[in-house]
């Protein structure tokens, strides 16, 4: 209910060519920038305004939600074969609630990413690039250039950020590889960091950005 009446009003408030007015935006906080939310389809990082411009795949308030969205968030699942359960000595199963003791494997698992989504800290782009637009010219000026949003850009480079940090931590959890042979991997990682420092001018946070190979000194 409550919801319904936050997207009324987001599409009283927002024009058709803002995330505002788009059926797959949702307002659930608010900052300096007004109201903020996220997108259902991920195709922007994190939660950004509703002033910010459409891309390519907007939804006015009466189009259809993507099958692959609508099956993951409105329809119900296939039932799946019930979590095994193991009580030892001395659990309480009863003290837990009676939705979390009905759930399925395939239920409990996705429950358990929606609440690691909503904890995961939130990396933010820089403010003066919200709905700004990195554009390719070819030194042909008869070919066609490309435009990338901005937004898209950084949701890419935050991906490849979060995978080398995770390959970070397979490397040093690795019980087969030798302090040195962790050494020397890490090494190009770290390499990989310092090449994509080009990007630290879309981080609004210093602590988010990538930081590459120190020098004697640093």
């Amino acid at each position: 209910m409550l919801e319904s009446v936050a997207m009324e009003a987001a599409e009283r408030a927002y024009g058709p060519k803002e995330c505002g007015s788009c059926r797959l935006w949702r307002p659930i906080l608010e900052d300096e920038r007004g109201p903020i939310g996220p997108c259902r389809l991920n195709v922007r990082t994190g939660d950004f305004p509703g002033t910010a411009p459409v891309c390519e795949r907007y939804l006015g308030r009466d189009a259809a939600v993507p099958a692959s969205t609508a099956a993951r968030r409105d329809v119900p699942r296939p039932a799946a074969p019930p979590v095994v359960r193991h009580v030892g000595d001395g659990a309480r199963p009863g003290n837990l609630p009676e939705e979390i003791l009905s759930m399925t494997r395939e239920e409990f698992t996705e429950a358990i990413r929606e609440a690691l989504r909503e904890e995961a800290p939130h990396v933010a782009l820089a403010p003066k690039w919200e709905g700004g637009t990195m554009v390719l010219r070819p030194r042909d000026d008869q070919l066609q250039p490309k435009e990338l949003p901005l937004d898209q850009l950084f949701h890419k480079v935050v991906m490849i950020r979060d995978r080398l940090r995770v390959l970070e931590q397979k490397i040093n959890a690795n019980e087969k590889l030798s302090d040195a042979e962790k050494v020397d991997l890490q090494s190009y990682v770290t390499r990989c960091y310092g090449s994509l420092t080009t990007f630290n001018v879309l981080f609004r946070d210093e602590r988010d950005r990538f930081v590459g190979e120190k020098g004697p000194g640093a």
